[in-house]
């Protein structure tokens, strides 16, 4: 997944709100299979507006999300708390 314009194929596109504005994200419109598992793996979890767009692109295409996981979690953001229903998974935890 990446941001618009990035990709060289043709590609779904999802639209989503950040805190401070809209952000939106594309895939390759084959990346992703119906029924195939799939875990995301991205460098920070903040606010979790992005893991869960990726998360929602991903179910459009029909992934099943076998879970979410991350290098550094920002816990303060409660970026998880947007990601319920999901298994996140962090390598490491800041509180402050």
């Amino acid at each position: 997944m990446r941001k618009p314009g990035k990709l060289p194929a043709e590609c779904v596109k999802y639209d989503y709100a950040l805190e401070y504005g809209t952000n939106s994200l594309e895939i390759h419109k084959d990346a992703i299979q119906k029924g195939q598992r799939v875990l995301i793996v991205d460098d920070l979890l903040a606010t979790g507006g992005t893991a869960e767009a990726t998360a929602k692109l991903a179910a459009m295409l029909g992934a099943d999300i076998a879970g979410l996981g991350f290098v550094v979690e920002l816990e303060f953001l409660k970026g998880r708390d947007k990601l319920k229903g999901y298994d996140v998974t962090s390598l490491l935890r800041y509180d402050r």
